[in-house]
């Protein structure tokens, strides 16, 4: 007499249209398996980055004087050419009057120049007065004409001075600091504000053990939710220092919507370290049962139970669609075939 779990697999058969042997599991024509196979993958490491301005660019007083105006404060956006201060100096108005008088008078004299070398010019020509006297009349007008030239020249220069008591904006971007007040005295060359460009960067710290695992070209990850609560965003490494300080190495790295955060803002972010292997499976494939997980695993064509330690929570591809995966720890092997609960 045939076992009884034989003649059930033979009424199973019958029920659904199909052949069956002893040993043979007939399984629904719908059922769902899967291929376990080991790949490799970079375990994430949690540091924290710091978002920095690529180039800070200081706003410089070009002339001394007194800081008369002062237009932007910490925190304002302000754009290349921009007016942010004005100083102004009491001395170069008196210098501007001192040339314009200068001028004046030798406009006064070119003018009498002119008029004596005029008559000059038409008594030599009537054979009145030697070339010499001529040729004195010309050169005076000459030398009247080139001083007026030079005073000319020097209000240009103090017109330039004045026009440079505007302080102007080296770049666009946003105000860092402005460590000066109305009224102060400026020297020459003194920073009046400290100007972040737009274009923010992400500045890692990361311990030196993982230095080596770090290359130009890869993918992070920053915890954006600790911010704004959005999603997590992706960024790339642009840029790995070559020298280790105090048992770390630096790293730049590229992210859309930094102009978000604060300049000096720290984030939370996952970088690839050393590369191991792992399991993924469909998370749809293990199911828990009193706090068990279990998947169902083919053995000799018959699906058992097995117990699994999840790992971290993944997605897959499966087919042309990206599912939930978990990672498995323990109790599955490259090669297994899965059945869908």
């Amino acid at each position: 007499m045939k076992p009884v779990k034989t003649i059930l697999r033979l009424v199973l058969g019958t029920l659904l249209g199909l052949s069956a042997s002893p040993g043979t599991i007939i399984a629904a024509p719908d059922t769902k398996t899967f291929h376990v196979s080991v790949t490799q993958i970079a375990d994430q490491k949690a540091v924290f980055g710091t978002v920095e301005s690529l180039k800070v660019t200081p706003a410089r007083a070009r002339l001394s004087g007194t800081l008369a105006e002062l237009t932007v404060s910490e925190g304002d956006l302000v754009t290349q050419g921009q007016v942010l201060a004005v100083i102004t100096d009491d001395k170069l108005a008196l210098r501007i009057q001192s040339v314009n008088a200068r001028i004046k008078a030798l406009v006064a004299q070119k003018k009498n120049a002119d008029t004596e070398l005029k008559r000059a010019k038409d008594l030599f020509g009537r054979g009145i007065i030697p070339k010499s006297r001529y040729d004195a009349a010309l050169t005076n007008a000459n030398v009247i004409s080139n001083q007026l030239k030079s005073a000319r020249a020097d209000r240009s220069v103090l017109s330039q001075q004045v026009r440079e008591g505007k302080v102007l904006a080296p770049a666009s971007g946003r105000v860092l600091t402005v460590p000066v007040t109305t009224g102060e005295v400026i020297l020459p060359g003194e920073p009046l504000a400290t100007i972040a460009a737009e274009n923010y960067i992400l500045r890692l710290a990361l311990p030196e053990r993982h230095a080596r695992f770090v290359h130009t070209g890869d993918q992070i990850r920053v915890d954006a939710s600790l911010v704004d609560g959005s999603a997590s965003r992706t960024g790339t490494i642009t840029k790995v220092y070559p020298q280790i300080s105090d048992g770390r190495v630096l790293a730049d790295a590229m992210v859309k919507g930094l102009g978000d955060y604060f300049v000096g803002e720290r984030v939370r972010v996952w970088v690839s370290t050393a590369k191991r292997k792992r399991i993924l499976i469909p998370a749809s494939y293990v199911s828990t049962r009193f706090g068990v997980d279990y998947v169902r695993v083919l053995d000799n064509g018959e699906p058992r139970d097995v117990v699994v330690q999840r790992g971290i929570q993944n997605t897959i591809k499966v087919g042309d669609d990206t599912v939930p995966a978990l990672e498995i720890l323990t109790g599955l092997a490259d090669g297994d075939e899965l059945v869908a609960p």
